[in-house]
C-alpha cells in the first residue's frame, strides 16, 4: 500500500510520543490511534516506569482509544506505532479490531506484523489489519539506534567508573 501524506503526518505526532519516552528513559516508542481524522488516542512507552511488561505504547493507546470511544472495538481506526507491533501488540490489535496499522522502522528480533511473522493478517483469526509499513522508517529507526547507543555509552561509562573506585 502506498504511503499517504498523513500517514507521515500522523507518523511525526507517534515519533513525538516516542521522544516523549526517551526524554524518560524508555525505550522511545510511541502510538497513535486515529479514528476520522480525529486523533483518539497517544501514548508512549511506559515499561520502566510503571515496571509492567504490558506497558507498551500500543497497548496503552488501545486501552486510551476503547475508553475514549466508549467501546471495544475499534473499527474504523488506525494505529500508528514507531516500531513495528511485538506478538503481544499484535493480538490486542487484533482483538481490539483496528482496521488499519502503520508503522516505522522493522523489528527483525520481535516483529509480528510482517517481519518474523504476520499477526495481523493471519487468515485463521476472525479479523486481520491492513498493514503499511515503513513509513519515516529511518527517523523511527534512528530515534531507537540514539536511544540505545546512548544507553551503552552509559553502562560502560559506570563500569569504568567501578573499576576506578576500586
Amino acid at each position: 500500500m502506498e504511503i499517504l501524506e498523513k500517514d507521515e503526518y500522523y507518523m511525526e505526532l507517534a515519533i513525538k510520543e516516542a521522544q516523549k519516552a526517551a526524554d524518560i528513559g524508555e525505550v522511545p516508542i510511541g502510538a497513535i490511534i486515529v479514528k476520522d481524522d480525529h486523533i483518539v488516542a497517544s501514548a508512549y512507552n511506559l515499561r520502566e516506569t510503571e515496571q509492567r511488561s504490558i506497558a507498551h505504547a500500543e497497548l496503552l493507546a488501545i486501552d486510551q482509544a476503547c475508553r475514549e470511544t466508549e467501546a471495544w472495538r475499534l473499527e474504523g481506526t488506525t494505529l500508528y506505532v514507531t516500531l513495528e507491533p511485538c506478538a503481544m501488540c499484535s493480538g490486542a490489535i487484533v482483538l481490539s479490531r483496528v482496521s488499519r496499522v502503520v508503522y516505522g522502522a522493522a523489528d527483525p528480533k520481535g516483529g509480528c506484523a510482517g517481519t518474523l511473522m504476520n499477526l495481523l493478517k493471519e487468515d485463521r483469526f476472525n479479523h486481520q489489519c491492513e498493514v503499511t509499513s515503513g513509513v519515516k522508517e529511518e527517523e523511527c529507526g534512528q530515534i531507537l539506534s540514539s536511544f540505545f547507543k546512548n544507553l551503552r555509552d552509559r553502562k560502560r561509562k559506570e563500569k569504568e567508573e567501578r573499576k576506578k573506585e576500586l
